[in-house]
């Protein structure tokens, strides 16, 4: 079994950890032969310091020589540069390899998910074989060890299974399901839950706020799911209601510090300057603000984002609307309407 990591983020270097700890042939793709040497010549990432290279795992820029033979193939570029790896990566594949989504975002001007993104650039013959990972899944914590869960949806249940099998680990608790809408927005949404989230905190509200405000973004995030034919309890299991407390909670979650570094009063191009990696609730507060107006979905968080990250408007301001003026906590959802895919 080998297996190939397209993208050398945190998540995607600790999943690549993960899985040639199980002493899987493991190659790290990076974009650059400058990347690719140093990561070689270190054997550790800089955003992981401390934790080795397992033997099994090494790093290449060469597409061709990552993916050849790979049974699974896992996609770790942020959610808005998909659409151009997948590009890349098309090409290169032979097989049937399993190929796995990490990103939690949604496809600006499109409002795709990444499972939709990847079968618009991919031969249909490998449309079955798409599958993506959500969950309350810290990297730095899973690079430890410590114990976590986590869920790959996938339309066939065939290929969820295998990307189960292939993930597990004694530490890492992997279920499966076939609601892959319901999976990819539940993981895409709770990011921008986190950034408001992070506000509140930072302007002293309090936890009992933060908790109102919480809920009311799960019911976004809920009727945003049933627009889109996902299952409602979707949302009440790891990649909902699980990964929504803990990007809403840790400090290890960069789009909760976004939220707190905001309500200090830093611009959002200060606080990206500032942060080695992507913030997905960012892209995604603009694409699911657009995709909410075009089904009609009532999402006054990512309104209020939208306007403090793009259009000046003030924090504070921002959750006094959504916690008193709109009402802290509105529950009315749609039933789940299903349809395939």
């Amino acid at each position: 079994m080998k297996a190939a990591v397209i993208g050398s983020t945190t998540w995607g270097t600790t999943l690549a950890i993960v899985l040639a700890r199980k002493g899987f042939p493991v190659a790290l793709w990076t974009r650059t032969t400058a990347e690719a040497a140093a990561l070689e010549r270190g054997r550790e990432s800089p955003s992981l310091p401390g934790t080795p290279f397992p033997s099994t795992l090494s790093v290449t820029d060469s597409l061709p020589e990552a993916i050849q033979g790979a049974d699974l193939v896992v996609l770790a570029a942020p959610s808005q540069s998909m659409r151009q790896n997948i590009r890349l990566v098309a090409p290169h594949l032979k097989g049937s390899p399993v190929l796995l989504s990490l990103a939690k975002g949604l496809e600006t001007g499109t409002g795709l998910r990444m499972s939709q993104v990847m079968a618009s650039e991919m031969p249909v013959r490998l449309h079955s074989h798409i599958a993506v990972l959500s969950g309350p899944n810290l990297a730095r914590e899973i690079v430890r060890a410590l114990p976590a869960a986590t869920i790959v949806a996938a339309a066939m249940p065939e290929t969820a299974e295998h990307a189960r099998d292939i993930l597990s680990t004694p530490k890492l608790y992997v279920y499966t399901s076939e609601d892959v809408a319901g999976v990819e927005l539940g993981g895409a949404l709770k990011n921008v839950i986190a950034i408001a989230a992070g506000m509140v905190e930072t302007l002293g509200y309090g936890d009992n706020a933060k908790a109102a405000l919480m809920t009311r973004g799960l019911a976004e995030m809920m009727a945003f799911g049933a627009a889109c034919g996902a299952a409602t309890d979707t949302f009440l299991g790891l990649s909902g209601m699980g990964d929504l407390v803990v990007t809403c909670a840790s400090p290890l979650s960069r789009n909760h510090r976004v939220g707190i570094e905001l309500a200090k009063g830093r611009s959002l191009e200060e606080v990206q300057a500032d942060m080695r990696e992507v913030a997905e609730g960012v892209h995604t507060t603009t694409a699911a603000r657009e995709l909410a107006r075009r089904l009609g979905v009532s999402a006054p968080i990512a309104e209020q984002l939208y306007r403090v990250l793009f259009e000046g408007g003030e924090p504070r301001q921002a959750v006094h609307d959504l916690l008193w003026e709109q009402g802290a906590v509105r529950l009315t959802v749609q039933p789940p309407v299903h349809f395939k895919e």
